[in-house]
């Protein structure tokens, strides 16, 4: 994840912005990533001030063979509802009115900032998407580790650890695979009933803030936030490959994980293909990696490079293989 910086700029962070012709550089956005997960993901109002409360069909009800002259017993459906939180992401920038105006360049240095306020937030979002932790920061939504956090083989345990692959990696530089079928019955995004979606950027113009004694200066100003939150209505929808040790991977796939066959296994674990909108996300290393073992095993892999919506992408049988840095190469092993 990209570092932010300090919350004050300096004529040398204004003199970086600024050509040699005096107009404002082009920053080149070294810190940001790719997080193609917030591409795929459905939005639904929630129906909830502070989320969405899910029902969840926990059991089906029975059907008898009738026999002639008799009845059927009679049965029923059974369910549990779940309140899915949401959370606010928020930022606030600051710039000094005589930097900004440095050169009459307010608005072009305003813009390269708002860029990169909006770089951070989306990082911080795809990261808690995947490893937010309502009980140990209670700010943030429950993202998906948490929830899928034991393996098959774990005495107890939730139910879906069934759809949680173990890959076999034991040390600390482990990550993970995920196969997400996204859709409003299985697994999407949610924000507060009767407020805005998305990412909402106000513009304060000229405010008078206070620096870190408490004195007073005039400053540009902005506020960014997203209220936002993630609803698993289904869990059959997600299939977690954990423990992919990262250092023992390899491009012949002779030791360390064999990535297509740990893939191949996702697509038969997920409840279905149908209906939803399936993907795989995978960090930059583990793509990688995964492309050199297609190489090596070309004659009958199920990898594909296919145009989807205008882009190329790589495929897995019928479903992309998208990229998002915000998945880390050093989990603690799944047990």
């Amino acid at each position: 994840m990209a570092t932010l910086g300090t919350n004050s700029y300096t004529l040398l962070d204004v003199a970086k912005r600024i050509d040699p012709d005096g107009k404002a550089a082009q920053v080149a956005e070294m810190l940001s990533q790719d997080n193609e997960i917030l591409d795929d993901m459905p939005w639904l109002e929630g129906n909830l001030p502070t989320g969405h409360r899910v029902t969840v069909r926990t059991g089906l009800p029975d059907a008898a063979w009738r026999k002639l002259n008799q009845g059927v017993p009679r049965s029923k459906s059974t369910v549990a509802q779940i309140d899915e939180a949401c959370a606010m992401l928020e930022a606030w920038s600051d710039v000094d009115k005589d930097l900004a105006e440095l050169n009459g360049l307010e608005s072009d240095f305003r813009l390269t900032e708002s860029s990169a306020f909006i770089e951070s937030i989306n990082q911080k979002m795809a990261s808690t998407i995947f490893y937010g932790n309502s009980v140990t920061a209670p700010e943030s939504f429950l993202g998906m580790a948490p929830r899928f956090d034991d393996v098959p083989t774990t005495s107890g345990g939730a139910e879906n650890k069934d759809n949680v692959i173990d890959a076999g990696g034991t040390g600390t530089d482990n990550t993970s695979i995920w196969l997400i079928g996204w859709g409003p019955k299985t697994v999407h995004g949610i924000y507060p009933k009767a407020s805005r979606a998305g990412l909402f950027h106000e513009d304060l113009g000229l405010d008078t803030v206070l620096d870190s004694n408490g004195n007073p200066y005039r400053a540009y100003r902005d506020h960014y936030q997203w209220k936002c939150g993630l609803a698993l209505r289904d869990w059959r929808y997600v299939v977690r490959i954990a423990n992919i040790d990262v250092s023992d991977l390899t491009a012949d796939a002779a030791t360390g994980a064999k990535l297509i066959n740990l893939m191949t296994q996702a697509l038969e674990r997920i409840h279905s293909l149908n209906g939803v909108r399936p993907a795989f996300y995978m960090n930059r290393t583990i793509r990688s990696i995964l492309r050199q073992q297609q190489v090596n095993a070309v004659k009958n892999s199920t990898l594909s490079v296919e145009e989807l919506f205008g882009k190329r992408v790589l495929m897995a049988s019928e479903v992309p293989c998208r990229r998002t840095d915000a998945l880390l190469n050093s989990e603690a092993r799944v047990v």
